[in-house]
């Protein structure tokens, strides 16, 4: 498990799990694209949301894997051990997680979720993920469009009032 030493609110995302609920990134025939595109998305969401986001991905079935914790856009992806669920390792983690903060689980394996609510931890499932990422987004695209500059792209339109009036009154001085 990562030492995490940031918030007291965690989400835990099952990856596969994620991935294969929703069509357009299952439709995918690419795994790896599509792991990419969960991921990004994720660090989005937590660009804007003051949570630590764990993304596990299942690697029981890899012959001599030893595990790993990457961190990525300031979220952790874990690829478990061989041998090793997603699903168990989430549990594990949730377990000693819930002493310290809250911890929400995204997935839509319904007996994950109540082995998980019965851990401590509340539910999310594939789809209230997607709104979650989706209200993320939507708040993402509004700073950014708040921040453009006007568009006649003047120079004293991205001055602050100072230094507006320190130019016009050297121009009106002419």
């Amino acid at each position: 498990m990562p030492k995490i030493n940031t918030g007291r609110e965690y989400l835990l995302v099952d990856g596969y799990n994620i991935l294969f609920a929703w069509k357009d990134l299952n439709a995918d025939t690419d795994l790896e694209g599509a792991k990419e595109r969960l991921i990004t998305m994720l660090c989005n969401y937590k660009g804007v949301n003051k949570v630590t986001v764990i993304l596990v991905f299942d690697a029981y079935k890899v012959s001599g894997g030893t595990g790993s914790v990457e961190q990525r856009g300031g979220i952790y992806v874990v690829y478990t051990k061989e041998a090793e669920t997603a699903d168990s390792y989430i549990e594990r983690t949730t377990h000693e997680l819930s002493k310290n903060g809250t911890v929400r689980v995204a997935t839509s394996d319904g007996l994950e979720q109540v082995i998980i609510m019965g851990g401590g931890a509340l539910r999310l499932s594939a789809r209230e993920l997607r709104i979650e990422l989706g209200i993320a987004k939507k708040e993402i695209n509004s700073y950014i469009e708040l921040s453009k500059p006007a568009k006649n792209n003047m120079l004293v339109d991205n001055l602050d009032r100072n230094a507006a009036d320190f130019l016009e009154n050297l121009r009106r001085k002419k």
